[in-house]
């Protein structure tokens, strides 16, 4: 039977410029919002946490939590 990857979390490994699927699926999560991100809408990620994020925004606010209190 085969497996349809609709609605299924993706496992990926991000690299510079891109990423690869470790898992197959149609989208991720992302890390700081817990918004559903499609694959093909992917844009913004963290190579050194490697997570996933919707926006610019949401990737700025990883930034900042990870370096933590200044």
């Amino acid at each position: 039977m085969l497996m349809s990857n609709h609605d299924r979390i993706a496992r990926l490994h991000y690299m510079p410029y891109s990423f690869r699927v470790l898992q197959a699926g149609d989208h991720v999560v992302c890390a700081v919002t817990g918004e559903k991100v499609a694959l093909q809408d992917l844009r913004y990620w963290s190579i050194a946490r490697q997570e996933p994020y919707a926006s610019a925004d949401a990737s700025v606010q990883a930034e900042l939590k990870a370096r933590g209190p200044r």
